[in-house]
């Protein structure tokens, strides 16, 4: 793998990724279902430049004047989980409690490419940096589709990512203040550690000096969130272990580190459960937060 940067690099001014929170979602209903009390909505709304995003809304079916919201991204994988549907275990889990969640397709969702084909073909060394910010503002305009659905509570909001999802949402940490609590799953702290794994720009040291203000770490130091939970696994062949503790101890306390005997996948239901657990004790006071 190609080493990480040592030297500490200097997070972006959260100017870097301001948008027009004002614009409207246009919000349109892609399909409908319920079941078991649980209302799954697949929708497309405006992104800050002129795209359209895909997520499902996942919420209760009974009516409530306060529910708790969460955040959900995907990672870079398995073809059949590289999208929203990824997280719908945990959504439908939250929304018979009585919470509604957002699952974001990230530029990376199979949906449009493919995992490899995006990772391979689509992505260049040239457009990841204005890309990266570009997925960190939509990730915001996610916040606001999930802040308008009736009766999120604004003070109850959480992150769950995944992969590049836990990257992504690492940054988001340090820029946007609504989630209290993160759900970071295997998580690296260099975005060109794993990126040069695919195309090769002519000049890699440049590339790498580009991208190391994006790196996860700065983001995570300056962040207000309330808590935080990190999931690695021991045989995770993208994650060393110096890049476990360097992702989980860049953060600010309360956080709390899970390690599972599996690979990067974490697929896992012991995962699923602490996931659940850790956020039902912030997000419905069920236990010490």
């Amino acid at each position: 793998m190609i080493a990480a940067l040592t030297a500490p690099v200097e997070a972006l001014p959260s100017s870097a990724f301001a948008y027009d929170a004002s614009a409207p979602l246009t919000v349109r209903v892609v399909s409908t279902s319920a079941k078991d009390g649980v209302r799954s909505r697949l929708v497309t709304f405006a992104s800050a430049n002129g795209r359209r995003l895909t997520a499902e809304i996942v919420s209760p079916l009974a009516p409530s004047a306060s529910r708790a919201g969460v955040l959900f991204v995907h990672w870079l994988g398995a073809r059949k989980s590289t999208n929203h549907t990824e997280f719908e275990p945990d959504a439908k889990a939250l929304a018979k409690k009585g919470a509604t969640s957002v699952l974001l397709d990230a530029q990376w969702s199979e949906q449009q490419y493919g995992s490899r084909e995006w990772f391979m073909q689509v992505r260049t060394t040239d457009t990841d940096y204005a890309k990266s910010i570009d997925q960190v503002v939509d990730l915001r305009r996610a916040l606001d589709l999930l802040q308008a659905q009736p009766g999120v509570d604004p003070d109850r909001i959480a992150y769950v990512g995944h992969d590049f999802g836990a990257m992504y949402g690492a940054l988001l940490s340090g820029v946007d203040p609504r989630p209290r609590w993160y759900v970071l799953m295997a998580g690296n702290p260099s975005f060109s550690q794993w990126f040069l794994l695919g195309k090769q720009p002519a000049d890699v040291a440049a590339y790498t000096a580009q991208m190391a203000p994006l790196d996860p770490p700065a983001y995570l130091a300056r962040s207000h969130a309330d808590a935080y939970m990190f999931q690695f696994a021991q045989k995770d062949f993208y994650i060393r272990p110096d890049d476990e503790a360097a992702f989980f101890d860049a953060a600010p306390p309360p956080r709390a580190m899970y390690v599972y005997k599996i690979d990067h996948s974490l697929a896992t239901p012991l995962a699923l459960q602490d996931r659940l657990t850790w956020l039902g004790a912030r997000l419905f006071l069920e236990g010490p937060r």
